[in-house]
């Protein structure tokens, strides 16, 4: 029988695991197979967050606000949700966060200082933006087991190895935004007692899959999106699930 925030414990282990065993690695790797690495990576962010964005079709989202506005729901989430994130600047104060923490274990110069963040904010945003997280989080916390949670521990163990080896010690940190994001989620679930309903679920799913694909161009250097100014977006779109059927009755 697990305890409520066993999930969220595992998970840290295997990306400090995961994280340890890619920065023994990385310094034995070429540049250019670093750089292959983390383009596989970023190809399969894509790949997952097209998946989950593809969740907008979900018949169960499509009964409970219409056909016609499940694309719209995630739309108004990234744009209502990228406003307030911008407005609080969430990009700019994690990576604060992050040069904080970059000062507190290395003392290196301004190229590592700025690798450090990269792989602090980069493995951040992989590890806690998706529908495992959210719904393996809640399920925890309600004493509905930490399957979930197992599965992406995992998943995060074998990707912790490729970051820490292509962008540094920066991706050991990022197991403190796992402990506080899902175990923030988890202790929600606990006092919540409820899971939500299926359709806002899938609109948490498709929004969160769009800012993985965000991520996913972040590591294939084509665009540096600002993904976490965007995070605000997985609180409105359960929101807007409520509210579109009533305005629109």
């Amino acid at each position: 029988m697990y305890w409520p925030g066993f999930g969220t414990a595992v998970n840290v282990a295997t990306v400090l695991a995961g994280s340890a065993m890619g920065l023994l690695l990385g310094h034995r790797l070429p540049q250019r197979t670093r750089d292959t690495v983390t383009d596989a990576l970023g190809l399969v962010t894509l790949l997952i967050g097209g998946l989950s964005a593809a969740a907008v079709t979900s018949p169960r989202l499509a009964g409970a606000v219409g056909t016609s506005a499940p694309v719209l729901i995630v739309l108004g989430s990234l744009l209502i949700g990228g406003i307030a994130g911008s407005l609080v600047d969430i990009e700019r104060r994690l990576e604060s966060f992050g040069g904080w923490l970059r000062r507190r274990l290395t003392r290196t110069g301004s190229s590592e200082h700025e690798r450090f963040i990269e792989g602090f904010v980069t493995a951040s945003l992989v590890f806690c933006v998706g529908p495992l997280t959210i719904l393996g989080s809640l399920s925890d916390g309600l004493g509905l087991g930490a399957d979930q949670l197992l599965l992406k521990s995992a998943l995060d163990g074998f990707a912790a190895v490729a970051f820490a080896a292509s962008l540094g010690v920066g991706v050991l940190a990022s197991a403190i935004a796992v402990a506080v994001v899902q175990g923030g989620l988890t202790l929600v679930g606990f006092l919540v007692g409820d899971i939500l309903p299926a359709a806002h679920l899938d609109a948490i799913t498709a929004t969160g899959g769009l800012l993985l694909i965000g991520v996913a161009l972040r590591l294939l250097r084509i665009r540096s999106v600002p993904v976490a100014n965007l995070l605000p977006a997985l609180i409105i779109a359960p929101l807007l699930v409520v509210v579109v059927p009533t305005v629109s009755s």
